[in-house]
């Protein structure tokens, strides 16, 4: 019975809390769901305030940024209203230069038409006076215009002759001056012998039983000697001499070299001559090295090709009027090296042109031309300076004078070749020499009489005065000069003196 009871007391309990269960669970149900639509609700609230906010700043900005616009476009409108009253302005000054300007056109074409008929009556009224001048004097404009010109002419010539020759005789005398004062210091400071070298083609031989040798049986060892060397053996009657004959120097050398050792060795036949004229031309082609080395070396000019100091070194053995070439362009090369220096050019230039100026001599047998052109090409086959040419073409007046070093050259060999002892010529040249100078000047009609003076150096010529008056002299003078300089050959310088001397004689009776 209990346990009935008790399970129906376990039955009403165990309902009981399951209703009550239930009420609990639905309240807490209800509590959340009221919680979670408060938190909605709140949210809901929070981003409508968010958003009124965001609106309200939007609608801030957007106010801001319209009145910046007005603001600029105010500004924007002013700045244009300010720059049309500017261009009204500028187009109010232009209308009115513009007028200014018409008005001042106006006011130059009404003067030019003043002007232009004022000319006119002034060519008229120039025309009837010169009308009335030539009635007057009987004289056309053109004839008292050449008559006014030749009477000012007359009367200005004895002065502008006077005023001519004072000005030629100062200038002349100051140039000569300083010219001198150069030259002497120049030629101070070279100190090398004046007296010239002198070639001989003479061989010397013990006794003249060794003609026989250097003849030969039937002349074989002769013929073979001219044929190794290119020359010409003379073995006459003069005594212990062998003349050696040939148009090359350095052939005309290496057969001296070649015979002197066939002498000293005694063993005179074609083979030996063979072997004595290659050894003698070895030591020739030494020495001319040597040579041209040497005189670079002098000269204190470097860094020129080895094959061009060879053909330098050749001009020892080439004679021109008895002088040395290689020492004449040695002496040409201190020269004018020292005239640049005193004048202050370019010294390096002058000095190898100097010592250059002559190369073409070296094979000017062999290549057809003058020694000037020979020498030109060969200082561009071996990359000499344009200017180095320049300065040594000139020095025989071939080529006009372009550069002062060129002067310089030409004076430098003047001074070489002219100073006493360099050269010598035969009698027999040096009578024709003068003959032709003589007889040039003589052909002049004003000429007189002249006379060739300081061995050709120097010419004292003398006028008819009937034929010629002192301008005219001056001018004879330069005539003379460039008719010398074209058509003779001649050593230096030659000076031209004009004298013309009028006398009035009268007698007392």
């Amino acid at each position: 019975m209990f346990s009935v009871l008790f399970f129906f007391l376990a039955a009403a309990l165990l309902a009981g809390g399951t209703v009550l269960g239930y009420y609990i669970r639905q309240n807490m149900a209800k509590n959340q769901l009221s919680t979670a639509e408060g938190q909605a609700a709140k949210m809901l609230d929070e981003a409508k305030t968010k958003a009124q906010v965001i609106t309200l700043e939007a609608k801030d900005k957007a106010v801001s940024i319209l009145e910046e616009a007005k603001k600029s476009e105010q500004m924007r409108e002013e700045k244009l209203v300010t720059q049309e009253k500017r261009i009204e302005k500028r187009e109010e000054q232009t209308e009115r230069l513009a007028q200014e300007v018409e008005d001042e056109k106006r006011k130059l074409l009404s003067k030019a038409d003043e002007v232009r008929t004022l000319r006119e009556e002034a060519e008229k009224i120039r025309s009837e006076e010169a009308r009335r001048l030539e009635s007057i004097a009987q004289f056309s404009r053109e004839e008292a215009k050449e008559h006014l010109l030749q009477l000012a002419e007359e009367e200005s010539k004895e002065s502008l002759v006077k005023r001519m020759t004072k000005l030629e005789r100062e200038s002349h005398e100051e140039l000569e001056k300083r010219s001198l004062n150069i030259m002497a210091t120049i030629i101070q400071k070279y100190s090398r012998s004046h007296v010239s070298e002198f070639t001989t083609t003479t061989v010397q031989i013990p006794s003249d039983e060794i003609k026989g040798k250097i003849i030969g049986k039937e002349g074989r060892n002769i013929r073979a000697l001219e044929k190794e060397t290119g020359v010409e053996l003379i073995v006459d009657d003069t005594p212990e001499s062998v003349v050696i004959s040939g148009f090359d120097p350095v052939r005309r050398e290496v057969a001296r070299i070649a015979l002197e050792k066939l002498i000293e060795d005694g063993r005179i036949h074609p083979a030996r001559i063979e072997e004595a004229v290659e050894e003698a031309k070895k030591e020739i082609d030494s020495k001319i090295k040597e040579a041209g080395e040497a005189a670079a070396y002098d000269a204190g000019i470097a860094g020129l090709h080895p094959k061009l100091l060879y053909i330098l070194g050749r001009l020892r053995y080439r004679y021109s009027y008895k002088q040395n070439v290689l020492l004449h362009s040695l002496e040409v090369s201190y020269l004018a090296g020292a005239l640049a220096a005193e004048l202050g050019c370019d010294v390096a230039c002058a000095k190898k042109a100097g010592l250059l100026h002559d190369i073409g001599k070296a094979v000017d047998h062999e290549i057809e031309g003058t020694h000037v052109k020979i020498g030109m090409r060969i200082l561009e086959k071996f990359g000499l300076g344009q200017n180095v040419i320049d300065a040594m073409k000139c020095h025989h007046d071939e080529y006009p004078h372009q550069t002062i070093e060129s002067f310089i050259v030409t004076a430098a060999d003047a001074i070489s070749a002219s100073r006493p002892g360099a050269r010598k010529e035969t009698a027999e040249k040096y009578i024709k020499r003068l003959e032709e100078l003589e007889a040039l000047i003589n052909s002049f009609p004003e000429v007189e009489k002249s006379y060739a003076i300081q061995a050709g150096r120097e010419v004292r010529i003398f006028v008819n005065p009937e034929k010629t008056d002192d301008l005219g002299a001056m001018k004879l003078a330069r005539d003379i000069a460039k008719r010398i300089e074209e058509e003779l050959k001649y050593p230096g310088e030659i000076k031209v003196n004009v004298f013309r001397e009028t006398r009035a004689v009268e007698y007392a009776r």
